[in-house]
């Protein structure tokens, strides 16, 4: 009796360990992750409007009908990526992802507060490499670093009721993600009046 005791309990902890281990390894094994199945829809360094789901055809699974949905994949081995995007009327959102599909940053309209929400994203090191500016506070400009050089930015506008969403849509169009040709630090500066 107790050797079949045994064999029930070491059993179920050697299925746990398996399922544990398999669950953790599977989005590092897996062919078709998000940023594989995006690559041949978008552009590198460009915010892609990805087409609405349909019943039986989504770019992506668990796609929600009510948002406006828009891409940016992102290398930053060329430099910083200047990210604005303006805020529609009833809710947008900008999320973070890295290449194997971990989020690592959230923003909306709402913690924003602003009519566009605009951003700076940089590695660690990019970032170490920014000037100091006593000028410049964090105020100013919000930077986000990225843990690795490469991963997607996804865009969301709230269309409320079907009649709004070209109008989410239009939002989501006039969002700009471009690699940045001069150093935050000078974009961020104001010119100062002449007296």
């Amino acid at each position: 009796m107790i050797r079949l005791l045994f064999a029930i309990v070491g059993g179920v902890l050697l299925g746990g360990v398996v399922h544990l281990v398999s669950v953790l390894a599977l989005p590092r094994i897996a062919t078709q992750d998000a940023y594989s199945r995006l690559t041949p829809l978008t552009k590198l360094n460009a915010v892609t409007a990805l087409p609405l789901p349909g019943p039986n055809s989504a770019p992506m699974p668990f796609m929600d009908p009510a948002f406006a949905v828009a891409v940016c994949r992102y290398d930053l081995s060329g430099g910083p990526i200047k990210l604005a995007v303006p805020v529609s009327q009833a809710y947008t959102s900008v999320s973070f992802y890295t290449r194997n599909d971990v989020a690592y940053y959230a923003i909306n309209d709402r913690s924003a507060g602003r009519r566009v929400i605009e951003l700076d994203l940089m590695t660690e090191a990019q970032h170490a490499e920014l000037p100091e500016d006593e000028d410049i506070t964090a105020a100013d400009r919000l930077i986000i670093d990225s843990p690795t050089a490469t991963g997607l930015i996804v865009l969301k506008a709230l269309a409320p009721e079907p009649g709004l969403m070209p109008q989410a849509q239009a939002a989501l169009a006039a969002a700009s993600c471009k690699v940045q040709t001069e150093p935050p630090a000078k974009q961020a500066e104001r010119p100062q009046a002449k007296r």
